[in-house]
């Protein structure tokens, strides 16, 4: 069987694809970019694709959608930073059948892997821990979880520090697109302009980037 491993992080793809490897004895090959990655989906139908939703091109949630389309049979398995639900939600929503984080033990990177391969949805245990939790009645709503996918990825590049135009072309859509899309997110989070987009992106999200960029 094959794997196909998206990160844009050398180490990441070089020591996934040796612990698949060792382990399972699967065929790995890597991509670093969402483009990559749809290339290979489309030429070579791999058996499982781990992917990362940090990607230097198209966000990851914009890569799931696209290769979901691209074939519909593709097993997909998200290994990112963030751990919080609202990322967990929408790659699921998006067509990914299952979501570990880079904390996760290999071991438990490995269940995620055999759980994917043969077509059953494996979430990481303490990351459904707090969705069970956060998903009780009274906890009070977080407007994070009202977000679209696109917002969501929008939200999450403007705290890398892109501009809108950078955006747009990251996720191949119009300049219109993103700036409506960020007025849509100002209505949504409470705010007025986009430097306080800015501030919440790099408040929610800032300490997974920062763990990533540890690695």
């Amino acid at each position: 069987m094959n794997v196909l491993v998206v990160d844009d992080h050398p180490i990441i793809r070089d020591g996934i694809g040796r612990l698949l490897a060792d382990e399972t004895g699967l065929s790995v090959r890597t991509a670093a970019t969402a483009r990559e990655a749809l290339a290979a989906v489309r030429a070579e139908r791999p058996d499982l694709v781990i992917v990362d939703l940090n990607l230097p091109d198209t966000g990851g949630l914009e890569l799931i959608r696209r290769m979901s389309l691209a074939d519909n049979d593709v097993r997909i398995l998200v290994l990112s930073m963030h751990a919080e639900p609202i990322f967990v939600r929408r790659a699921l929503e998006a067509g990914a059948l299952g979501y570990v984080s880079k904390n996760a033990a290999p071991a438990e990177i490995l269940s995620a892997a055999r759980a994917a391969l043969q077509g059953r949805s494996y979430v990481e245990q303490e990351i459904a821990q707090t969705l069970a939790v956060r998903s009780l009645p009274r906890q009070a709503a977080d407007p994070m979880d009202a977000l679209s996918r696109r917002e969501l990825e929008i939200l999450r590049l403007l705290g890398e520090g892109r501009s809108l135009v950078q955006i747009a072309d990251a996720l191949g859509v119009s300049y219109k697109t993103v700036a409506n899309a960020c007025t849509q997110l100002k209505t949504k989070l409470g705010v007025e302009r986009t430097a306080e987009l800015v501030r919440i992106a790099v408040s929610s999200l800032g300490d997974a980037m920062r763990n990533a960029a540890a690695v």
